[in-house]
């Protein structure tokens, strides 16, 4: 089940999200393409064309929000954990990766990880992630791609808006006076550098990890497991599904892999 974080830090940048997208649509079509593409089909199509980027952005997001990003389930019932650290339990829990999280009090599959914020252990956890106010995980990291490259993608779209509008008429003062045109092109042009670089970092950070198989906590904690060498397709279809690549960047299907625990059916 996926529950709403009430963290201050994360809520603060959902709105700072949409609030970055919902401006950039609005200075894309009130300042860029109505003054001076309004009565071409260029005009036309490449509004439709940012809107479409604009509600997968919308679509991608909300799916890395809410999804359940691969939270380990809690048991029914209390374990008792008394011999847990000598016991014969412990060594054959942990034969096979598992290990024990005192704060969820229960066991978590290899590769699973305990995050502060969400308060739950989280399968494949690579962070915590204040912009999608959840954790990116085996689950969910698949949507914060998506969400990485559309936000991209309306980068470069909206700064090539704005050098084409300059281009086409740069002197265009029909629906609004140019010192405002000046002011909004620049804050849109400003806000998609940073925004365009940041998921740049962010995005090729994501897919080192997937190549190496290794995840960011795994990195940082210098721990990761030595697995053997797989094919990139393999570790890509891990993430994005066991579909074609042709539909990898579509957030509106994913078939996630197989979320059975063993251990709590013993």
């Amino acid at each position: 089940m996926v529950v709403f974080r009430p963290d201050p830090c994360g809520i603060f940048c959902l709105m700072l999200t949409y609030s970055a997208v919902g401006y950039a649509d609005y200075v894309v079509v009130r300042h860029l393409v109505i003054p001076t593409m309004s009565q071409t089909l260029w005009g036309a199509l490449n509004t439709v064309i940012f809107n479409i980027i604009v509600f997968l952005i919308g679509f991608s997001h909300l799916r890395a929000v809410f999804s359940d990003p691969g939270c380990v389930p809690l048991p029914k019932t209390n374990l008792d954990f008394s011999g847990v650290h000598a016991g014969e339990v412990k060594r054959e829990k942990e034969a096979d990766g598992w290990t024990v999280c005192m704060k969820c009090e229960t066991y978590r599959p290899p590769r699973a990880h305990h995050c502060r914020i969400c308060r739950r252990c989280v399968r494949k956890m690579d962070h915590h992630c204040p912009w999608i106010n959840n954790c990116v995980g085996e689950f969910n990291q698949k949507f914060f791609i998506q969400f990485l490259f559309y936000v991209g993608l309306a980068s470069i779209h909206a700064i090539v808006l704005v050098i084409v509008s300059w281009i086409v008429d740069p002197d265009s003062i029909h629906y609004e006076s140019k010192h405002s045109r000046i002011m909004h092109t620049v804050i849109l042009v400003v806000e998609s550098i940073l925004f365009g670089i940041f998921v740049l970092a962010i995005g090729c950070d994501q897919f080192q990890a997937i190549l190496q198989d290794e995840t960011a906590v795994e990195q940082i904690q210098r721990r990761g497991p030595h697995r053997q060498q797989r094919a990139t397709r393999t570790l890509l279809a891990e993430v994005f599904g066991r579909g074609p690549p042709s539909l990898w960047l579509c957030p509106f299907e994913f078939q996630p892999p197989n979320t059975e625990l063993n251990m709590y059916e013993v």
